[in-house]
């Protein structure tokens, strides 16, 4: 049998993430705040598989730490052919030039976008399960420019593509079956989306540009998004492990 764990599993790209393994037939873990995800424990039945939701508010270490810690021992007790790792949990607030965003909610950014995947593999690596392993951690191409009100999402952003290429390299000299990626989705018709259109340009400079993707129709959809993140993992024995994969490198 072969796990999926998928985190911010509650909606957008990591629920149909989510959705998209069972359909593929991995048994899944999923992680989000809310306490249950109806939706996928309904379509997980429908193609008789487990689905084990963990509510975890992965801003906290500590709570990301207990949960990594329970995530292995399930794997452990289980004894997967393979597991998938799909790091989708993030938030793009707080928006705004440095000094005039308040530094809990910094610290709660950088908990959530990079101490959690950091943590979540270092505890699975740390288990006894030693299989084939495919980890994506979800990205953004604000991590290669500056832009004006995303301090904290770019250098969070910025900080996981290097995790993932340090991952790599690791994995490459110890000889383990694994592959990391950094996925870049683009921008996506999702929540974050629209609180990033709900900026104001003394916050971010670029909310109008944001306001005319929505306008013109360039978002994807997230199940979209996903059917593309899956086509890439399909092809994982010639994946460049390390690498950021970005959307637009996988549309025809």
């Amino acid at each position: 049998m072969k796990y999926a764990i998928v985190t911010g599993a509650s909606r957008g790209l990591g629920k149909e993430s989510a959705m998209l393994a069972l359909k593929e037939g991995y048994q899944l873990i999923t992680l989000a705040r809310k306490a249950e995800l109806p939706t996928v424990h309904e379509e997980a039945s429908a193609h008789q598989l487990t689905h084990t939701h963990l509510p975890t508010d992965l801003s906290d270490p500590e709570s990301t730490i207990s949960v990594g810690k329970k995530i292995s021992q399930i794997l452990e007790a289980e004894s997967p052919e393979e597991v998938l790792l799909i790091n989708n949990a993030g938030m793009v607030s707080p928006i705004g030039p440095v000094g005039s965003i308040d530094s809990d909610d910094i610290s709660k950014h950088v908990a959530l976008n990079t101490t959690a995947p950091m943590i979540l593999l270092n505890e699975l690596k740390k288990s006894s399960i030693d299989v084939p392993l495919t980890v994506v951690n979800i990205t953004s191409g604000a991590a290669e420019r500056s832009t004006y009100g995303w301090s904290a999402y770019g250098s969070t952003k910025a900080a996981i593509n290097l995790f993932t290429q340090t991952a790599a390299m690791e994995a490459k000299e110890i000889g383990r079956d694994e592959v990391h990626v950094a996925f870049s989705p683009g921008i996506m018709d999702t929540d974050m989306q629209s609180e990033i259109r709900e900026s104001t340009s003394e916050s971010f400079k670029d909310v109008e540009k944001f306001k005319q993707f929505k306008q013109e129709g360039q978002l994807r959809s997230p199940g979209e998004v996903a059917e593309l993140l899956f086509q890439l993992i399909h092809k994982r024995e010639t994946i460049e492990s390390g690498r950021v994969y970005r959307v637009y490198d996988l549309v025809d």
